[in-house]
């Protein structure tokens, strides 16, 4: 992806109505943060974010997106653009998450387990408005398997092979977490996403897991992905979003410096 159409996009998870990460997907390795999730959207706002990257870890594990209250909020007090999910299990989900605003469906567990239902999704809504998460761990023999059910289970395919479903189902977005370094501020897995650009150049690849600060949001850009999911180093006051948001433009655009 070029330059200019690479996306930042800050990321809120909540659990029990507040904002969380887990450590590398584990639930019982969680950190909690005092800003409400309302609070903590209207912050990265200000800043000048775009978009907002926000998941119900709640549903990621039992089905039932709970954020509807918020997310219709957002949409009504912000400008941001949302990216949600968290939980989808069916079109009724798809179609609440559209109704109470969200701009992007975010299809994980059902993205791996049932690619043929999801990519019907893709024609029927839109490739523009689905963002299929194929996150995944890599194996000792060096393949990566993406994950379900809230990070809990491993596919029983590797990635490359789930990826390949939605290719000729016109998959416009990509969102791929390296597991073992979410949360970890470790930096991105440069590499993976090398090989998913490779694998779909034309697919707008999200990087997530492990940034720490604006190199790592700048190597995500030159390595070809379509934009980065920033998590734990912005609740932890490692990036300044409003600088780190200069990333996303191409030398000498307006209003930035590129970091």
């Amino acid at each position: 992806m070029s330059a200019a159409s690479f996306e930042v996009y800050p990321a809120i998870d909540v659990r029990d109505g507040r904002v969380v990460r887990l450590a590398q997907g584990d639930y019982a390795r969680e950190t909690r943060y005092d800003m409400p999730p309302f609070e903590r959207t209207r912050a990265y706002a200000q800043a000048g974010a775009r978009w907002l990257h926000l998941v119900d870890l709640d549903a990621a594990r039992t089905g039932g997106y709970t954020l509807g209250p918020l997310l219709r909020r957002i949409k009504r007090e912000t400008p941001l653009r949302v990216q949600t999910g968290g939980g989808v299990r069916s079109e009724r989900d798809v179609d609440n998450l559209f109704e109470a605003g969200a701009d992007r469906v975010l299809v994980g567990s059902l993205a791996t387990t049932e690619p043929a239902r999801v990519a019907g999704w893709l024609v029927r809504y839109g490739a523009e408005r689905i963002t299929v998460a194929l996150d995944a761990r890599m194996r000792e023999d060096g393949t990566w398997f993406p994950a379900t059910h809230g990070w809990t289970q491993q596919a029983r395919r590797p990635l490359e092979d789930v990826l390949v479903d939605y290719l000729s189902a016109g998959l416009r977005h990509l969102l791929c977490t390296d597991i073992d370094r979410d949360g970890m501020l470790a930096g991105p897995n440069l590499a993976l996403y090398a090989q998913l650009v490779e694998w779909a150049p034309r697919i707008a690849v999200q990087a997530s897991g492990g940034a720490r600060h604006a190199g790592d949001v700048r190597a995500a850009r030159d390595a070809g992905c379509g934009g980065i999911v920033l998590g734990k180093a912005l609740l932890e006051n490692r990036l300044d979003l409003a600088e780190v948001l200069g990333c996303d433009d191409p030398p000498g655009a307006g209003g930035h410096t590129p970091c």
